[in-house]
């Protein structure tokens, strides 16, 4: 999110939004001491399931928690459902930037400034 945003302010119904660009939700799950929304059944065949919510961290101002778990691209074509993989990149790419704030060039910015800020922390590959 953008400096002085929050994602009451952005999103005041999580929930809602998230099923508007995924299906509804089935249940939440527990994640480091915060209940998120879980998308057992997305509308969109490319999804396995989607984990999404609001992360709660000491001091600091909720920050968006979500998993996106998609089906091997093998088995989405042998599905016949190829079509649909557009169609999810754009669902999470639209879904993110409404409620965070930020277009993909700028998550992708961000996350290239916070590894160069602390090089230590990235995994060996």
């Amino acid at each position: 999110m953008r400096r002085g945003e929050t994602l009451d302010e952005n999103a005041p119904d999580l929930e809602g939004t998230i099923e508007e660009y995924f299906g509804p939700v089935t249940g939440t799950e527990e994640h480091e001491g915060n209940d998120l929304y879980v998308v057992g059944d997305p509308d969109n065949p490319v999804f396995e399931r989607i984990v999404a919510g609001a992360a709660t961290y000491s001091g600091k101002k909720d920050r968006l928690a979500v998993h996106f778990e998609e089906k091997p691209a093998a088995q989405v074509i042998e599905e016949g459902n190829a079509d649909a993989a557009e169609d999810a990149v754009n669902a999470k790419n639209d879904f993110l930037l409404e409620v965070t704030g930020r277009d993909a060039k700028s998550r992708r910015d961000s996350m290239k400034r916070s590894v160069e800020d602390d090089p230590d922390d990235v995994p060996n590959a």
